[in-house]
């Protein structure tokens, strides 16, 4: 009798066990898919060259498109196509791809090449849950073949696509004073030397990302304006993955104008432990 009670006692402890235990990955899937999607907001542009079946790919039939947001220019990725005109200004919602792929990380480090197939997969299945298996497949290759080419250049999965309201121009902005009619604020060269000399605030020093883990040394020829980077003149991939947004320069001034400044940056990238 009590060797039964015993044998009873250890069954009600095991089911109260596993109950426990399958009741924590639900809640934790659950809090994944109710994350809230990525936003952009940019200047569209729209590209009538880009014709191969690639660049088609990630059009849903319409010409190839991008929103440009300063320094930032997301390539979007359409499953539904959306009518944009060229100039306009939209926000864009859904998953912004290689932001995923990292935070999805890669135990590897690169090694097996970037990106992964599992990680183009679920980031396509983030954005549109529920397609084909095999309009999922083609979406994933089109994904994965456009990050492996260029991994700093965002792509963006769209999901919702809005006019953005109309902004609030500053009277002394540049957009204003170009529209006012004053004079284009003169250019000038300065060494890369002499331009780090009045560096206020910047990383000069970032971890490599996952496509480039063994890092290096980048020398990214920029334009700063008014002691902020405003144009990046290089086509290197470790240039345009740097937050050009964090520096700060003290700016410069000719004969008491302020001009800008056509220089060179450089960036090291330390190596991926």
């Amino acid at each position: 009798m009590c060797r039964n009670v015993y044998t009873l006692y250890f069954l009600v402890l095991t089911l109260t066990g596993l109950c426990g235990c399958s009741s924590t990955p639900p809640s934790k899937e659950s809090g994944k898919a109710a994350a809230a999607p990525d936003k952009i907001q940019g200047r569209a542009q729209v590209n009538l060259d880009e014709t191969t079946a690639a660049d088609a790919a990630l059009n849903a039939g319409g010409p190839s498109v991008y929103l440009v947001d300063g320094l930032h220019r997301y390539r979007l990725f359409f499953n539904t196509a959306f009518p944009v005109e060229a100039n306009k200004e939209y926000i864009a919602e859904g998953v912004n791809a290689q932001k995923t792929i990292d935070e999805i990380g890669d135990p590897d480090q690169g090694k097996n090449g970037y990106p992964l197939q599992s990680s183009c997969d679920r980031v396509v299945r983030m954005a549109w849950p529920g397609l084909a298996f095999d309009i999922t497949d083609s979406h994933v290759t089109s994904l994965r073949a456009k990050v492996k080419r260029y991994p700093a250049r965002p792509v963006f999965l769209v999901t919702k696509l809005v006019p953005a309201p109309p902004k609030q121009i500053d009277a002394n902005s540049p957009d204003a004073k170009k529209e006012a009619g004053e004079k284009e604020v003169p250019e000038i060269s300065v060494p890369a030397e002499k331009q780090r000399a009045l560096l206020v605030e910047g990383p000069t020093t970032l971890t490599a990302p996952l496509w480039e883990p063994a890092g290096g040394t980048a020398r990214c020829r920029v334009v700063i304006s008014d002691g902020k980077v405003s144009e990046l003149d290089t086509g290197a991939q470790l240039c345009e993955t740097v937050p050009w947004s964090q520096f700060r320069y003290q700016p410069t001034v000719k004969g008491g104008h302020p001009v800008k400044v056509k220089t060179e940056v450089e960036v090291n990238f330390q190596a991926r432990k």
